[in-house]
């Protein structure tokens, strides 16, 4: 039967039999007992299911990573230790030392520092398009080595949004497939692999836990990427993997499992950014409301922008809500229903009066932390992005007097006075 994402967050990932938890157990455990070595050994040769070591799989992670690819519309998914990890295993899944990946400039200032720093180092090189490029401009940057396309639905923190049918076309007439973080949309607001994202992201740091208590991040494989039609590029998944006895994953695992079952069985297995039990139990919390919270903090950041739009301290508001705004009619194709709590804007007097706005902010509180329960505020430039260089903070979308204003489940008259009171400080 099929159900409603509502009902997904609730349900999906879990059935539990008769007599068993209703709630999902924390199995908090990092071995598992076999009666023969027989036994042990088809696992460590891929040639049945189960569990023998938490570093790569967990009962419990893997019923959570049910649910939220279940919520994408996936094949497969797996948790993983931060939406960084995420991230990373899903470009190093599939690029190695020399080849190239194509990125949006716009992307969180941690994934570029990743991508263009720390990737670099490793021989993967990328290249940072605008998220308003053309389809001309688009394909232009392609080379004979890339291997993935990367972008973020909405984009934290300049808050672009992803043409991701157009990004999807390209990536696929080039032979390679679309990675999207659907972090600050969730698949309540917006499901990427309908519009034809292969890959999908998460932290699940952010709205899905949703109230502050766990790190993580997902991965989610969509299952309709045809690794073998382009065997050539992608010999991790297409050639036999000696770490295996020779296992050809896209052969082996077909399209809804190759992606996945390599991330977990190579990637967690050599880097183990692994999820912890007790924490996947804290994100399934967060889901089993998320379809619930989402509306409200949609409708708290409208209201928020709306008053940021009127005011006289303000030069300018960033929210896809707003009619006049740059992105308010793709938002109306990818993200009908609200895209997310986030608003960024720009105090008049810049980097000091935004700082000075923050030092008297008293309901919001200043945290390295976004889509929260709790309103939080930042200035990207000054954290987040600091390691940016002015002409890269340009490219990312992050000027010097960008706030970033993460709205929570108060309410909004409570937000909208808290943010006049502290407009009229700097004034003064």
């Amino acid at each position: 039967m099929s159900y409603k994402e509502d009902t997904l967050c609730i349900h999906a990932g879990y059935e539990p039999g008769n007599g068993e938890p209703r709630q999902i157990p924390i199995i908090q455990s990092t071995t598992f007992k076999y009666d023969t070595s027989e036994d042990m050994g088809k696992l460590f040769d891929l040639e049945a299911s189960g569990y023998f070591y938490s570093r790569l799989q967990n009962p419990t992670c893997d019923m959570v990573a049910a649910k939220i690819c279940a919520l994408e519309g996936g094949s497969a998914g797996m948790l993983t230790g931060s939406g960084q990890a995420a991230n990373f295993y899903s470009i190093f899944n599939i690029a190695n030392c020399g080849d190239h990946i194509i990125a949006s400039a716009t992307i969180y200032g941690g994934t570029f520092n990743l991508f263009s720093v720390t990737m670099k180092k490793m021989g993967i090189d990328f290249t940072f398009v605008s998220a308003d490029c053309t389809e001309e401009e688009l394909h232009a940057a392609f080379r004979p080595n890339t291997k993935a396309v990367f972008g973020e639905t909405i984009a934290n923190p300049a808050l672009t949004v992803l043409d991701i049918e157009m990004f999807a076309r390209v990536a696929h007439e080039h032979g390679v497939p679309l990675i999207v973080d659907n972090t600050f949309a969730t698949p309540i607001n917006c499901r990427p692999i309908e519009w034809g994202a292969d890959i999908v992201t998460h932290s699940t740091t952010k709205y899905i836990d949703g109230h502050g208590g766990t790190v993580g991040g997902a991965i989610v494989d969509a299952g309709k990427f045809d690794w073998m039609k382009y065997a050539d590029k992608y010999p991790g998944l297409t050639t036999p993997d000696d770490s295996y006895h020779g296992i050809v994953y896209a052969e082996k695992f077909g399209l809804g499992g190759a992606f996945i079952t390599k991330a977990t069985a190579q990637l967690m297995r050599d880097f183990g950014s692994t999820q912890s039990p007790q924490s996947a139990y804290y994100i399934n919390l967060g889901l089993e409301s998320l379809h619930v919270r989402m509306p409200r903090h949609c409708e708290n950041a409208l209201a928020v922008a709306r008053f940021l739009e009127s005011s006289d301290m303000i030069s300018w508001v960033n929210y896809c809500g707003l009619p006049g705004n740059k992105y308010y009619e793709r938002a109306q194709k990818y993200l009908p229903n609200g895209s997310c709590g986030v608003v960024t804007f720009g105090v008049k007097g810049g980097r000091k009066a935004a700082e000075k706005f923050m030092k008297n902010l008293k309901l919001a509180s200043i945290a390295t932390h976004v889509a929260d329960a709790r309103t939080c505020c930042l200035h990207p430039a000054n954290a987040t992005h600091r390691q940016l260089n002015d002409e890269q903070l340009a490219a990312a979308g992050v000027s010097p007097d960008l706030v970033r204003f993460s709205c929570g489940l108060e309410s909004a008259e409570d937000l909208i006075a808290d943010i006049a009171q502290a407009l009229e400080a700097v004034r003064e």
